[in-house]
């Protein structure tokens, strides 16, 4: 409940009241019952396990509506990519025959993952077919990734454009990654030849963490110590760092 005579402006006000929304409506979302393929490439195989067994996140530490807002910009600003591509001559195919997004199931469903779309055609001077991912990103991130390219800037972009190459069929071509500076709204585009090692990792990853979770066994940690600065950033940092 808000407070209407508090002190706050009315742009506190209003983003509250939106925000609170938002939170709400993540709230009421079922969540998902299996592994997102996007996610194996994060550091840490504990993180995973919580990930993926559906463990409550620390107090506070949930997604705010403003990272709701901006994972919604994602979703808008890869609506407008879909429509750029498509106006530029590209072929580009988002969907399946059943009017699904693209995806895969694999483990009996445990792990399954889904993409942007496929490039089938189009423009000289790219290979067909070919996966392809968006993201739209802030001025600093888009920037290291331009400098440093995909493998080092974004390994979790990259482990999952290598699993969704291996397990869509898609492996022959570069995929076409492309990222929007969610500031300028310069486009950033880079073929990632298939990285047939690091897809065999975030798959033999994948069945380690599922096995172990639903074994009960408590995977190791990726770092030493709980100040380092993705334990900071992780969700369960509070819950990891009180048991040994």
């Amino acid at each position: 409940m808000m407070d209407f005579n508090s002190s706050a402006t009315l742009s506190e006000r209003l983003q509250a009241l939106v925000d609170d929304a938002l939170v709400a409506e993540r709230d009421a979302t079922p969540p998902r019952q299996y592994l997102g393929a996007s996610r194996l490439g994060v550091a840490c195989e504990r993180a995973l396990q919580y990930e993926y067994a559906k463990a409550p996140v620390d107090h506070g530490r949930g997604f705010s509506g403003r990272i709701m807002r901006i994972f919604e910009r994602g979703h808008v600003m890869e609506d407008m990519m879909i429509r750029w591509l498509r106006a530029a001559g590209f072929v580009l195919r988002t969907e399946g025959a059943d009017g699904q997004q693209f995806g895969f199931a694999v483990a009996g469903g445990k792990m399954r993952g889904h993409c942007d779309g496929v490039l089938v055609g189009g423009p000289e001077g790219f290979a067909y077919p070919a996966l392809w991912e968006n993201k739209a990103l802030g001025n600093k991130s888009w920037t290291d990734l331009v400098k440093k390219g995909l493998a080092i800037s974004k390994p979790v972009y990259a482990a999952q454009v290598a699993v969704y190459q291996a397990y869509l069929g898609l492996h022959e071509n570069p995929a076409i990654f492309t990222a929007i500076n969610a500031d300028s709204m310069e486009i950033y585009t880079e073929a990632v030849p298939f990285d047939a090692a690091l897809a065999q990792r975030m798959s033999d990853r994948a069945v380690k963490v599922i096995t172990a979770t639903e074994a009960g066994e408590q995977l190791p940690r990726a770092f030493h110590d709980a100040t380092h600065f993705e334990c900071r950033m992780c969700p369960w940092q509070d819950r990891c760092w009180s048991k040994p």
